[in-house]
């Protein structure tokens, strides 16, 4: 009895080795055959993003300009009374004699 049950356990391990070698040579088929394909998907992938790396970069650029302005815009009020502080005390010192 144990000998069937130790020739079943091999005749299933011969089995799920024959499927892995069979899917592993048709996978390595299927690779070769698809090449070409993989390389076409490659060089227009590579065209597509020579043309859209340019466009994200404007408008990231655009972006980060208008995100600057939106931050910078609370902030007018203050700088005005910055420059109205300034203009007080430089009007108020002497001048320098040479």
């Amino acid at each position: 009895m144990a000998a069937v049950l130790v020739l079943a356990v091999f005749a299933f391990a011969a089995v799920i080795f024959a499927v892995a070698l069979f899917g592993m040579v048709l996978s390595v088929f299927l690779r070769l055959v698809l090449f070409p394909l993989f390389l076409l998907k490659w060089i227009v992938t590579s065209l597509v993003m020579l043309i859209v790396i340019p466009i994200m970069a404007v408008v990231g650029l655009a972006l980060a300009m208008a995100f600057g302005l939106v931050l910078a815009v609370p902030l007018v009020p203050l700088l005005f009374l910055i420059g109205i502080v300034w203009l007080v005390v430089r009007s108020s010192r002497r001048p320098v004699v040479a």
